[in-house]
Parts: structure tokens; C-alpha cells; sequence
């Protein structure tokens, strides 16, 4: 499935996400856990930040500067409406160039919806844009192996990839990011959650 195609999805549930995750506990634990790691709040991004804005109020109460990105429309239109303050890119992250370095960056249910191809190129993307000591946490499809499925949820057909655990963590440590945390937190479902910190210096 074509980014743009998961964006118009997105679209047509856009009000409805909001109206039921916007007081959602769904992965702030697992946010709360990631900022621990943060020694430098200051800029934070949210890549696929949907319409409810409640990772962005979570950032905003531990002081970072946030920003939100996500390629649906209609999902970013009613983010403004509850965080007016806040910057947003209405963009596609395979195409997305960051304009700045962040010292989080969370990409929670949002890549793993990328093309399989565009797996690799995305992480290394979100990698690079960290600042020194910067941390990153996304999710994905565990397993060692790379797959694509598709699912439905909310009447709307949505496809999902991953490159398997073992890869993202080679990704990681190519580009000079540690793997601080790993865990398949809705076991037995294979979902998995990773944060990483930039180290600053090369691995050997």
C-alpha cells in the first residue's frame, strides 16, 4: 500500500481516533519509559502524531518543544484544532526531510505501515536527525524475519511491514544508535517497541 493510500484511510477515521484516543492510556507508559532516557528535553517530534494529540500533551507536560508530523490531513487539520501552538507537518516521512535535530523522536504505530523497502531508509532517517544523545522510540513487527500483512481496523484495510528485530538493531548500530530497551509489550501479539539513544561516536 502506497503511503498516500494509508492517508486517506486515515482520513475517513480521522474524527473518531480523535474523539476515542484523545484520553488514551495506549503506549504512555512506554512514552514515560523513553523520556527517562532523554538527558536534554528540548525538541521533540512525534511522527505520525494522529488527531488526539495525547503523546504531544504528554511531551508538552515534561517541557519539550514539540512538533507532530503525519500524512493525513484530516487527522493533522484536527491536531491544530487542540494544539494550536504547535507545529505540524502534514508530510510524508519517506519523503520528509527534518529541518532540525530533535532530542526525541517517537514513531509510535506510524512507520510500521511503510512499504517494506522504505523500512531501512525511514529508520536511518530518524537516526540521523537525533542530536547527540538523542533517543527514539518506535514500534514494529517482531520476529527475525521481514514480512508484510494486512489487517482491518475500524472498517479500513491497512497493510504493515517490518525487516525483523535482528535488522532494525543493525540499522540502529550503523547509525551510532544503542538499543536501550526492547520488549514485545502486547505479547503474544508481535508488536514490539524499541528505544535507542544516539551515541555520538562511530561503533565498531
Amino acid at each position: 500500500m502506497h503511503p498516500e493510500d494509508t492517508a486517506t484511510r486515515y482520513d475517513r477515521i480521522a474524527s473518531w481516533w480523535q474523539t476515542q484516543h484523545q484520553s488514551s492510556f495506549y503506549g504512555i507508559a512506554q512514552l514515560e519509559r523513553a523520556i527517562k532516557f532523554v538527558p536534554n528535553k528540548q525538541l521533540a517530534i512525534d511522527i505520525g502524531c494522529g488527531s488526539s494529540g495525547r503523546f504531544i500533551q504528554v511531551l508538552k507536560e515534561h517541557r519539550f518543544q514539540v512538533e507532530g508530523l503525519d500524512i493525513s490531513e484530516e487527522m493533522i487539520d484536527l491536531a491544530k484544532q487542540l494544539h494550536p501552538g504547535i507545529t505540524f507537518y502534514r508530510a510524508d516521512i519517506c519523503c520528509w526531510n527534518p529541518p532540525k535535530l530533535y532530542s526525541l523522536i517517537v514513531a509510535w504505530d506510524s512507520t510500521f505501515h511503510l512499504p517494506l523497502e522504505m523500512q531501512k531508509p525511514v529508520t536511518q532517517k530518524l537516526c540521523d536527525a537525533l542530536e547527540p544523545d538523542g533517543v527514539l522510540m518506535f514500534t514494529c513487527g517482531g520476529g527475525y524475519r521481514q514480512s508484510e500483512v494486512s489487517g482491518t481496523f475500524q472498517g479500513q484495510d491497512f497493510e504493515y511491514s517490518t525487516l525483523g528485530v535482528n535488522a532494525f538493531l543493525k540499522i540502529l548500530a550503523e547509525h551510532q544508535c544503542t538499543c536501550l530497551h526492547l520488549e514485545y509489550d502486547q505479547y503474544p501479539e508481535n508488536h514490539v517497541y524499541i528505544i535507542a539513544q544516539k551515541t555520538g561516536s562511530t561503533l565498531s
